[in-house]
């Protein structure tokens, strides 16, 4: 089967992700609670280096490249620190979605509550694995700023391959409990089993969300024209249109999650959830013979 045959498959897959979400609400709650501890951790660190050097602010939200020798060592430090919180709570969070979504599948009774317990239990795994990926990060970004030319290319080159090998890092921790670097050999193997099926069943989330995202953008639309006539029309269908974005947002990471969760139930015990169309599912998930 083609790449885009997997691709149409998987954009089958996101709607029955949708329809885990219309069963089980709770799930968008992970997100929700990951989304606002970002923003704290980045605000945390954002607003006393506006005060300190606005400049490495620049850098540190990635838009901004600085010498790489002439930059203090304790900005690297701190750019390290960032991206270690910020790792650690998503991984936090998405552990517990990507639990409660197994139990889910295996319509097994389970909690929000239970969910954020059974990420608690693996917190030495996730504050692994947020070190390790901290790590990566950190060294991107110096790649990125060590060579105006050819640095961002070969950072986004790298940072894009380590995207995907760990794809499946965080379904291993939470159910395997391994170390980090077992955990991104286990991603690995999944991955070699289900390559062109895990890739095109990620891409077919979003595109489950077309629709979704083409209103949103019919709305931003109308609120531009609508500033014309009358402004404070304008600015609340902005408002309005912000709002959605971040919903839909939430909905989109919540996805994610179930589809990460759908792709490693199958993968390592060949278990279909029921909101899956078995049919599309063995089209898309089949895995590859060795």
């Amino acid at each position: 089967m083609g790449f885009f045959d997997r691709l149409s498959a998987g954009w089958t897959a996101g709607k029955s992700c949708l329809e885990v979400l219309r069963n089980d609400r709770k799930l968008i709650v992970f997100p929700l609670l990951s989304g606002l501890s970002a923003i704290i951790v980045l605000a945390s660190f954002a607003l006393p280096l506006a005060i300190i050097r606005p400049a490495f602010l620049k850098v540190m939200l990635d838009d901004h490249r600085v010498n790489v020798q002439q930059t203090p060592i304790w900005f690297w430090i701190v750019l390290f620190l960032f991206y270690f919180a910020n790792y650690f709570v998503i991984y936090f969070f998405n552990a517990a979605l990507v639990h409660c979504a197994l139990f889910h599948f295996r319509k097994e009774p389970v909690t929000a509550s239970d969910g954020l317990a059974a990420a608690w239990r693996r917190l030495p795994e996730l504050l692994a694995w947020a070190f390790v990926s901290a790590t990566v990060g950190l060294v991107l970004k110096l790649i990125e700023n060590a060579n105006e030319k050819v640095g961002a290319f070969v950072s986004a080159i790298l940072g894009g391959a380590w995207t995907v090998v760990t794809y499946f890092v965080v379904p291993v921790l939470v159910v395997e409990r391994v170390g980090p670097m077992q955990a991104v050999k286990r991603s690995w193997q999944i991955l070699c089993k289900t390559w062109g099926e895990s890739i095109g069943a990620h891409a077919g989330v979003g595109w489950a969300l077309l629709p979704f995202w083409l209103l949103g953008v019919l709305l931003i639309v109308l609120a531009v024209f609508a500033m014309a006539a009358s402004p404070v029309l304008g600015v609340l269908l902005i408002a309005l249109g912000i709002v959605y974005f971040l919903g839909l947002g939430l909905v989109d990471a919540t996805l994610k999650g179930i589809m990460m969760g759908a792709l490693y139930l199958y993968s390592t015990h060949g278990e279909v959830p029921e909101e899956f169309e078995r049919e599309s599912l063995n089209q898309s998930f089949v895995p590859k013979k060795a």
